[in-house]
């Protein structure tokens, strides 16, 4: 099941804050694409796949993976 965008973008804003979360996924290169978040979710890859390689790319611990609790 694809992951959507709206969880896509909470787990952003909650790892990163509003600001800096969306400066992220348009400016950030996903190493091994050479291509931004944003640039990857509009070619159709899924989000959670996007997500995966961002916590990878910026040393994100696994407990935070998915996300704060609610």
């Amino acid at each position: 099941m694809r992951m959507r965008l709206t969880q896509f973008q909470k787990l952003i804003t909650d790892e990163f804050g509003d600001q800096y979360g969306a400066w992220i996924t348009h400016s950030h290169v996903v190493a091994g694409t050479g291509k931004t978040p944003n640039a990857l979710i509009e070619e159709g890859i899924d989000p959670a796949a996007v997500w995966e390689k961002m916590c990878e790319d910026f040393q994100i611990p696994p407990e935070r993976w998915l996300g704060k609790d609610d």
